[in-house]
């Protein structure tokens, strides 16, 4: 009897192993291509940011996709700023939702930056000022700071303080410090904050003292601005403080040189003379009584202090210190200040001062 062999059951077999292997490889490099593919997504959103320092960048108002990207690319570098211009544009950025400041650090995934800027997540910027003597010169350091200008600052100042202040007055209504805001708030708003920190440290301890030395908010602010300006000296401050109350108190013109200064508009006058003390301005003391119209500076809340917390003394009458030490001598003789401002009038002389 003949048998015959069959290996239909192997070849099958082996064909299906066949497959399962191309099966198998296709799976891998297709592993492989993902992993490949993910890596270099990876690589491209997670670019960091390559600089040493932060860089803050400022997306104006009516700013297009296309200025966007400009600002990034010019600020960050092409690199990276495009690829975070590409990922924001992906993730649908919106130039309205994005106006704003921000800063993106060293190692700031593009990504991250993308997001950020994305959901308008700003940073704060920081608005400090001292040394200011007219309301311009603060509308200057504002618009040097925030989106808005100072036009729009100067606009603000009377919208928000002319039913609390007189224009002459301003000055009173803020102290020098550091503020922050973010970059695109209203003038208004500006306005509002700094008043609102002003308030705020007229405390009622600070309030009644005022009162006790007979004097409104405003007319301290003035009162210091006045001491500020007379020396630069912080220790002396409460001393000439002390004088000009005094005078207040007893109905003396205060014929402060600084108000002179201001009325003249050259605070770098060195010697005031007949002609200066002769100028018609209600900011000349020499000239009218009692306090000028308003402040002729903003002043430090530690001039403020020093009005607050002068001490009592019988001081009418200073006079600049001949050594030029930046300090004065002061006494309620007038006989005694006359002699004061020869030998101080005779120093300015042998430095030839006029």
């Amino acid at each position: 009897m003949q048998h015959r062999y069959s290996d239909g059951g192997g070849t099958q077999n082996m064909r299906r192993r066949r497959v399962l292997s191309w099966m198998l490889a296709g799976v891998g490099v297709l592993c492989l291509v993902l992993a490949v593919g993910g890596y270099m997504v990876w690589r491209y959103v997670s670019m960091p940011f390559s600089a040493e320092e932060p860089v803050r960048i400022y997306i104006p108002s009516g700013a297009s996709g296309e200025d966007i990207r400009g600002i990034l690319e010019s600020s960050t570098g092409a690199g990276y700023g495009g690829r975070v211009y590409m990922l924001w544009k992906k993730m649908d950025g919106t130039p309205t939702r994005s106006h704003g400041s921000y800063v993106i650090d060293p190692g700031m995934s593009a990504v991250s930056a993308a997001r950020m800027i994305l959901q308008g997540r700003q940073t704060p910027v920081r608005l400090t000022f001292n040394n200011i003597r007219l309301m311009s010169q603060l509308a200057a350091r504002v618009g040097r700071v925030m989106e808005a200008d100072s036009a729009g600052f100067m606009a603000a100042l009377t919208e928000e303080l002319s039913d609390a202040y007189s224009k002459a007055e301003y000055p009173a209504a803020f102290v020098p410090d550091t503020y922050e805001f973010y970059w695109t708030a209203p003038a208004s708003d500006i306005v509002d904050l700094l008043v609102a920190h002003r308030n705020s440290v007229w405390t009622p301890e600070r309030q009644k003292k005022a009162e006790t030395k007979g004097l409104t908010p405003v007319q301290v602010a003035t009162v210091a601005s006045i001491v500020e300006e007379e020396t630069v000296k912080a220790d002396e401050r409460p001393k000439v403080a002390a004088l000009y109350l005094n005078r207040l108190k007893k109905g003396m013109k205060l014929q402060a040189d600084p108000t002179v200064k201001y009325a003249i508009g050259d605070f770098s006058l060195r010697r005031i003379t007949g002609r200066h003390l002769a100028v018609e301005s209600p900011y000349n003391t020499y000239r009218i009584a009692g306090l000028p119209p308003g402040p002729i500076r903003i002043p430090e809340l530690s001039a403020i202090d020093a009005v607050l917390d002068a001490p009592a003394t019988d001081n009418l009458y200073m006079c600049a210190r001949e050594d030029f030490s930046g300090y004065h001598n002061f006494t309620s003789s007038y006989a005694r200040h006359l002699e004061n401002a020869r030998r101080y009038q005779a120093a300015l002389d042998r430095r030839g001062i006029k």
